[in-house]
């Protein structure tokens, strides 16, 4: 049976460009690992990701080596391909560098940002309501996600949304295991949403702070969690 909701194709430059059965796969499964379904320090078998993704062995393997890369898996001598472990010092080590780059971005962005593009960012969390009632922790992670690019697209420096890209993918499986409960759901809304106050009112100081202290918080609840 195919993955559900498998994505066709992704944004690049403003442009939707089809996905090859490699990207389908890579996608797919680096879905399944930051949801936790492929857990931490289990044996992946391609063979059977062949056939609950319904696309061949050498994408899958090709998607594997890309995701060993990417630091979310690690082959095994003569055992296999296995799921990268938790690691506190990795995210701690994580969130440090968050802390100073989504800084300057944020401060970046108080000056670049579109009246438009700061709008769009309040439309993104108003969505998050209904989630946070539902307690729909995919759809949740999704929204930071989107709300942490829409910042960094908005400080209009390419290289600087790239690190921050690569930085939160990392992070997802932290936020998956760490954030479960309404009141987390309800601190991360409330922050996003000081954020979002201070950008609108062009306070560079203001936002600085407000997300020195999402940055924080999450830092410090993930500690507690893991």
């Amino acid at each position: 049976m195919a993955a559900p909701n498998k994505p066709e194709k992704w944004e690049m430059n403003g442009a939707s460009l089809p996905l090859s059965l490699r990207d389908k796969a890579y996608i797919e499964i680096k879905r399944r690992i930051n949801r936790l379904e492929y857990r931490p320090g289990i044996y992946l078998n391609e063979a059977q990701i062949t056939r609950q993704l319904n696309i061949g062995r050498t994408p899958v393997h090709q998607a594997l080596d890309r995701l060993m890369h990417d630091g979310l898996v690690q082959v095994i001598p003569r055992k296999g391909v296995m799921v990268q472990s938790i690691s506190l010092d990795e995210v701690m080590s994580i969130l440090e560098v968050r802390l100073v780059n989504e800084l300057y971005c944020v401060e970046l962005a108080v000056e670049r940002a579109t009246d438009s593009e700061i709008a769009k960012m309040r439309e993104l969390l108003r969505s998050a309501s209904s989630l946070t009632r539902s307690r729909d922790r995919e759809k949740l992670m999704d929204i930071d996600c989107a709300f942490h690019r829409k910042i960094s697209g908005a400080a209009r420096n390419p290289i600087l949304a790239d690190i921050l890209k690569m930085l939160h993918e990392r992070s997802l499986r932290f936020w998956f295991i760490a954030f479960a409960d309404d009141l987390q759901f309800h601190r991360i809304d409330d922050e996003h949403q000081a954020i979002v106050a201070a950008l609108r009112s062009r306070n560079r100081s203001h936002a600085v702070a407000a997300m020195r202290a999402h940055i924080e918080s999450s830092r410090n609840h993930i500690k507690q969690a893991i």
